[in-house]
């Protein structure tokens, strides 16, 4: 089936063409259509399948199709999400879909002045994108109305009730239309989801595309033993030998990221640091930095690993392995998008061997080890760089005088 053969607006199948999406993946093949047909819908589908257009494509449709007989713009669409990051990127694909047609779309968050927002909501809007908490401070103050919303959308629910969202999202129903149609998206399902997603839908259509192991099948996926202290040399060894390459670096901490761009400073190799201590401006710019190219290396801790979708990211580093195994599929799951290839390489340390066993036990199959003797492990920290590691050197440099003193 081809994006041609649903029966969409004209103006839809011409942005998605321009966009060179031809044929559906398995998400958005199974939810489209029953979307299009005003059904509930709850979808558990790994990371980087396309489930955002799953279900802009459909929602344009519906919006479009009502405004083409009313041209009145208010809150139809409320999709809520658990990162400001995720939002903004969502609101792209509406845009950049919806981009022929009068349908209206914006993003809600906090960390920025709200100002602008309640600018944007008071010119009418059709389409809100929101976290939570600015969401719902713009409800109390009687600038975001809810009361005639016609579609509800979840996006990474599990990573939601994760960060304890399950209150504000039970909260929000009763604010909503109870005729309304909801869309309840996530990566993984649990008892706690399956409660918090059967409260809010009805009599929904259920797709599960969860293959044995949740990594994408288009991602090659290894790792290889490095003590802690030697990270920072196999990260510039990497860099190094893949110069033309986007790569995105995830490590443990926000203090961890800093010292890490700090270290590739050190051996001349440019990086940018994402993590929760940034202002929001200042990461939307690094974002669009690294999506632009201008900045290929990306160090970022799991406020990055979901939903950030920048094309062409041609490897994940872990620099750390995280303490939460499913969030291992996640920060993977920014390379190899759609159709690409992608490659991510782990550095374990001899502390981080339960985290990878919990990693292999989440996926259910061993990572691919990628051994490296003890000669190329040596050559890697002797060719860094790095003016700290001088001592490295210097100790090989008296080993072999002394070798020399003993021919005598």
């Amino acid at each position: 089936m081809k994006f041609d053969d649903y029966k969409i607006a004209k103006v839809l199948k011409t942005e998605i063409k321009r966009l060179g999406w031809n044929r559906p993946t398995d998400i958005q093949f199974k939810a489209i259509q029953p979307i299009l047909n005003g059904e509930d819908v709850l979808a558990i589908a790994q990371t980087g399948t396309g489930k955002t257009a799953s279900f802009v494509i459909p929602i344009l449709n519906q919006i479009h199709s009502q405004i083409i007989k009313n041209n009145k713009h208010y809150v139809r669409v409320l999709v809520l999400v658990p990162t400001r990051e995720l939002a903004e990127q969502i609101l792209d694909v509406f845009l950049e879909v919806g981009k022929g047609t009068e349908v209206r779309a914006i993003s809600l968050m906090g960390g920025v002045e709200q100002d602008e927002q309640i600018n944007q909501l008071e010119k009418g809007t059709d389409i809100v994108i929101a976290t939570p908490g600015r969401m719902f401070d713009l409800i109390a103050q009687g600038k975001l109305k809810v009361d005639r919303l016609q579609t509800l959308v979840l996006d990474e629910a599990d990573h939601m009730l994760d960060l304890g969202f399950q209150k504000d999202i039970k909260d929000l129903s009763y604010k909503i239309p109870t005729k309304r149609q909801t869309l309840f998206f996530s990566a993984t399902i649990d008892k706690n989801i399956k409660k918090t997603a059967y409260d809010l839908v009805k009599n929904a259509i259920r797709i599960q595309i969860s293959p044995k192991n949740p990594v994408n099948k288009n991602i090659e996926h290894v790792v290889t033993f490095v003590e802690m202290d030697d990270k920072r040399f196999f990260l510039e060894n990497i860099i190094k030998e893949n110069e033309d390459m986007k790569i995105m670096v995830f490590v443990r901490t926000k203090v961890r990221a800093n010292r890490v761009v700090k270290a590739m400073e050190r051996v001349n190799i440019s990086a940018a640091a994402i993590h929760g201590d940034i202002e929001q401006k200042e990461r939307f710019s690094v974002l669009e930095d690294f999506k632009t190219g201008k900045n290929k290396i990306l160090i970022a801790t799991d406020v990055a690993a979901r939903g950030i979708d920048i094309p062409k990211i041609s490897a994940v580093v872990n620099y750390d392995l995280p303490d939460e195994p499913e969030n291992y599929v996640h920060r993977v799951g920014r390379t190899g998008r759609g159709k690409e290839k992608g490659f991510a390489i782990s550095f374990c340390s001899e502390s981080e061997r339960k985290l990878l066993k919990a990693i292999e036990d989440y996926t259910g199959s061993l990572i691919q080890v990628y051994d490296l003797s003890k000669q190329d492990y040596h050559s890697i920290l002797k060719d860094s760089d790095d003016g700290t590691n001088d001592w490295r050197k210097l100790i090989e440099e008296e080993n072999q005088r002394k070798g020399k003193d003993n021919e005598w």
